[in-house]
């Protein structure tokens, strides 16, 4: 993929030309890119066009990559101490007046680590956030720790690091490295990442792959062996370093941080649930966090800390950044979820047919300090209407991370009574509203490859019969299987799906309810004596919305929330005779 748009010139230093490119406008605060083995600046470019509306974005080929010109000989021209003049001349050239803000992944983030741990850089870097890419002397220190007092869990972080870092190992022995990228790996580097790391189709850069790969082993040969034997005792971090993680790479180990915060005294961690090459896989999320820090961090004098933009509410680390739809949240337990998340720090989709309402919501949760939130006004039993935002929201914020099916309407009234027009209304809100959504929004996910979690709100009337709620107890029960159906269908997708139970909960859910046949001062008293009731009963929609957050976080499947509905799930299991008998009991209202 091109850089559409970007702005090209060369800086010159050490006897070789950098390939330098520049999106947004110049007197933004600037963020600098740098990419990794064995990518060109390129790998950057969906990070890049995100984050050019707001910043000044640079980006340069590293030496011997892409359209920048090698040292020769090869042999020590690729040092760290090299690369750092490298990208002193390049901020020099871009932003000569202002310290720029430094993002690196896989050897962009190695070299990177040697910048912002040199006295000679200080007061050139804002920040840094780094992914896929530890610290060379970090690493030695780590490795020396675990040898000089080995555990069986220490030896066991060894070898599993050991044997995630093969390549290494092979991109030291000489010639065969360059000729197996010349040859048949450097043609079949792109299918290997769509199949194994899920990058999108077309979208590597493949013109120079054989010779950048071949210029980028002596990043390895030129510093690897020589400074894990002697790291640097002095390796401080002089800026602050958003640490991203992501932990389904295959070449790192989380481990490998476990002791960064000795280093690192201004330190933010986030994860991710992905595989290595976050840049081309997540680039909505990376270009959110990166956003996030940069603006936290723009402008403030060295050492001092910064009024942080980061989340700090319950999981965090897991849902910052990530984009969040949830409908049905105009009120009530919707709007809690929509809360919950935004105040984790994720970008939140509100969706209700009450637009107002869904304004009000993302209104708050923007205040709440959401690095985004959106109103759309949708009625979710509409198929259509649920295409074109599944449409909107993948093109204006990329694919969803999590879906939250929770719209939903109450019908009660014995079955008799239930005219088929009530039952329709019911089963296109609570059931066909959650069938539109998994599907829209499921399909996206698992076209992506890169996981995602669905949570639908059925109810603890899911699984206890009930003569009044026979038209909602047998939505809420359809949901219920709709849910552990497609658990088992995605699982192999790294998609998560999980059903929430709530029980009687303080929402606005029954005074909207309909009453089937009553008439209509009936159905008023009715709808004003069920309120009374779950006001008195008072569990919060907040405490569900938590429920949902943590079953997302440890990927159960069905969760009953309020005390009433665990045992009402208790019995459905061990004791359904008892539900029956408790079923055929007229209730009076």
């Amino acid at each position: 993929m091109s850089l559409k748009g970007a702005r090209e010139r060369w800086v010159r230093t050490g006897g070789i030309d950098l390939c330098v490119a520049e999106l947004g406008d110049e007197s933004r605060p600037t963020v600098l890119l740098v990419h990794g083995y064995p990518d060109s600046k390129e790998v950057w470019s969906q990070v890049a066009a995100r984050l050019a509306g707001r910043f000044h974005v640079v980006l340069y080929d590293v030496r011997g990559h892409g359209r920048s010109t090698a040292p020769l000989p090869l042999r020590g021209g690729f040092t760290l101490e090299k690369l750092t003049d490298d990208f002193l001349a390049v901020a020099d050239a871009v932003s000569p007046d202002r310290p720029v803000h430094l993002v690196g992944h896989d050897w962009g983030s190695v070299q990177s680590w040697e910048f912002v741990t040199l006295e000679r850089t200080e007061g050139r870097i804002a920040s840094f956030t780094s992914m896929s890419g530890p610290s060379l002397d970090h690493f030695g220190h780590w490795i020396k720790q675990r040898m000089s007092r080995p555990t069986p869990r220490r030896v066991g972080q060894l070898l599993g690091q050991g044997a995630k870092s093969w390549y290494v190992y092979m991109l030291h022995t000489p010639v065969l490295p360059e000729l197996a990228w010349r040859g048949p790996l450097g043609k079949r580097w792109p299918k290997i990442l769509q199949r194994v790391e899920k990058v999108p189709s077309g979208d590597y850069p493949t013109a120079s792959l054989p010779q950048d790969a071949a210029h980028g082993a002596w990043l390895y040969r030129d510093n690897v062996r020589a400074r894990l034997r002697r790291p640097r005792t002095d390796a401080y971090a002089h800026v602050p370093v958003q640490l991203i993680t992501p932990t389904g790479d295959a070449f790192l180990s989380e481990r490998l941080y476990d002791d960064l915060d000795t280093w690192v005294p201004r330190l933010t961690r986030r994860t991710l649930p992905v595989k290595h090459w976050v840049p081309r896989t997540r680039p909505d999320q990376l270009a959110a966090w990166i956003g996030e820090f940069v603006t936290a961090h723009e402008g403030r004098p060295a050492g001092t800390a910064a009024p942080s933009s980061v989340p700090r509410g319950a999981h965090a680390e897991r849902f910052g950044g990530q984009l969040v739809l949830v409908t049905g949240a105009a009120s009530g337990i919707g709007r809690a979820t929509a809360f919950a998340f935004a105040e984790a720090g994720a970008r939140v989709v509100v969706v209700d047919r009450d637009g107002e309402g869904a304004a009000r919501t993302a209104e708050m949760c923007r205040l709440i300090g959401a690095p985004g939130a959106w109103a759309e006004q949708v009625d979710v039993s509409d198929e259509q209407a649920m295409e074109k935002l599944a449409e909107k929201v993948a093109a204006e914020h990329g694919v969803v991370d999590v879906l939250v099916n929770n719209a939903g309407i109450g019908v009660s009234g014995s079955f008799l009574d239930t005219g088929s027009e009530d039952w329709k209304k019911v089963l296109d809100v609570n059931l066909w509203g959650v069938i539109h959504g998994c599907r829209l929004f499921g399909r996206q996910m698992a076209e992506r490859g890169q996981g995602g979690h669905i949570v639908n709100t059925a109810s603890a009337a899911a699984f206890q019969p009930s003569r009044m709620l026979p038209a909602y107890s047998t939505s809420k029960a359809a949901v219920l299987m709709l849910s552990e159906c497609l658990r088992a269908e995605l699982a192999g997708r790294g998609i998560g799906v999980s059903a929430i139970c709530p029980g009687i909960v303080n929402t606005n859910i029954t005074a909207t309810t309909r009453f089937a046949g009553a008439d209509e001062t009936e159905e008023k008293r009715r709808q004003q004596r069920s309120t009374r009731l779950y006001g008195l009963r008072n569990y919060p929609p907040e405490k569900v919305a938590d429920a949902i957050l943590r079953a997302v976080v440890h990927n159960r499947a069905v969760v009953p929330v309020t005390p009433e509905a665990r045992t009402v799930h208790f019995l459905s299991r061990f004791a359904p005779k008892a539900l029956r008998a408790i079923a055929r009991v007229e209730p009076r209202l």
